[in-house]
């Protein structure tokens, strides 16, 4: 084998060489001549393999490579490592580590990373603490707000239920004056009236007197002397005195009974004022009926027992009259109590649909508690060439005569029994 042959191999065991220098350093720098003991033998192993495979030289490397390679070898190399590695060297393992260290490079870098990382966290945990203190003052600040909320809508409550209470001890002294104020202004009404009448009494006493004497038959006997009154003059003042049942009057008749029927059978609820807005009975017609064509237009009527009954028939006949004299009519209404003329204004305005403003001295009804104001608001009214029409309620037990000479007159006659028990209780 020549020297060419013998140093052939050798490049192909370099990268082991290298592998074994990379993996154990140490181990080859620190003895020198036991560090070429070694590569002779392993030279010599070489030879003997490359004479006996002289044919291929690149199978040969591969299976120099693979001899090497071997787990066996290893081994080999080991223990030859333990035999040529002095004591000292196994002693002391800790002075030269085996574990190559980072590049300097890589070292800064992890520590610029390390320190950007750590001022990231302190960054991090700088935020979390402002958030945290930022959420502590919304959460104070929320529960003020929340708390100043309640504070004003409990004072808001407090306001409304002293208010509610004075509005309902307004609301009970109101209803207390009603009750009592009534009877207080009654009473004061009852002493003007009075007052007036006194001075009625006192002052047209010779008038009442005279009124009072009169013989109201002889003013019926003026049909024998047809002669002396044939002048026509006189028929304008026949509407002062109607007569519904005379033979002339049958286009008035006809049209109080058209209007008795209209009220019966097509009452009108939302009609005009000074007509009958309500429900009108064939017993309640009847009764229109008789006192306007059988009494004439003035007579006594049995009383049906209710007020607002005896106030509706009165409806009736004022919206008929109404409707004969339009505004020449003048409703005088007699009751002996302020009470009962309370309850006479309030159901006539219900029935006729009027109002306060239509009640007056100079309007279209008037209400008296006495019989002789009564009278000589009628006098004037005909002196006027008005038409009154003199109302009585059944409170009144007993008729002026004064009242008598006039000729239209409802009177509503109380109940025999009911007068009985006044006497009795009497």
């Amino acid at each position: 084998m020549t020297s060419d042959e013998s140093q052939t191999p050798k490049p192909d065991n370099q990268p082991w060489e290298d592998s074994e220098e990379q993996d154990k350093p140490l181990n080859f720098s620190m003895d020198a001549p036991n560090g070429k003991l070694e590569e002779i033998n392993l030279l010599d192993e070489s030879q003997s393999e490359s004479n006996t495979d002289k044919d291929t030289d690149t199978d040969l490397d591969l299976e120099n490579f693979n001899f090497f390679a071997s787990p066996s070898e290893e081994a080999e190399d080991e223990f030859l490592q333990e035999l040529v590695t002095p004591n000292s060297a196994r002693e002391t393992p800790a002075e030269t580590p085996l574990i190559p260290l980072a590049k300097p490079s890589n070292l800064s870098q992890l520590q610029q990373q390390e320190q950007a990382l750590r001022q990231e966290i302190a960054r991090l945990q700088a935020t979390h603490k402002q958030l945290s203190a930022q959420l502590a003052q919304t959460q104070s600040a929320m529960s003020k707000v929340v708390q100043e909320g309640l504070a004003q809508m409990e004072q808001r409550k407090q306001a409304l239920q002293i208010s509610i209470e004075q509005l309902e001890r307004r609301q009970e002294r109101i209803r207390t004056e009603m009750r009592t104020s009534f009877a207080g202004v009654s009473q004061d009404l009852a002493i003007r009236v009075q007052g007036f009448k006194d001075y009625l009494t006192g002052s047209l006493q010779d008038l009442a007197t005279a009124v009072e004497q009169l013989e109201l038959a002889p003013k019926t006997r003026p049909e024998p002397q047809p002669a002396t009154r044939q002048p026509k003059p006189q028929e304008p003042e026949q509407p002062a005195t109607p007569q519904f049942t005379e033979q002339r009057f049958q286009a008035t008749t006809k049209q109080i009974r058209r209007l008795l029927d209209q009220y019966r059978n097509q009452p009108d609820y939302y009609g005009p004022p000074w007509q009958l807005r309500r429900t009108f009975e064939p017993v309640q017609a009847e009764r229109v009926s008789n006192w306007f064509f059988k009494q004439g237009g003035r007579g006594a009527l049995r009383t049906t027992g209710s007020r607002l009954q005896n106030i509706l028939i009165s409806s009736a006949i004022i919206s008929i009259l109404y409707t004969l004299y339009d505004t020449r009519l003048r409703i005088l209404v007699l009751a002996n109590t302020p009470e009962r003329l309370g309850d006479w204004r309030r159901g006539l305005q219900d029935c006729l649909g009027i109002s306060r403003t239509d009640f007056g001295p100079d309007r279209g009804v008037t209400l008296f508690e006495d019989a002789e104001a009564a009278a000589i608001r009628a006098e004037r009214a005909i002196e006027a060439n008005q038409m009154p029409l003199i109302i009585i309620d059944d409170s009144e037990e007993k008729i002026s005569l004064s009242l008598l000479q006039f000729p239209l007159l409802l009177a509503f006659a109380p109940d025999p029994q009911t007068l009985r028990e006044r006497d009795f209780d009497y």
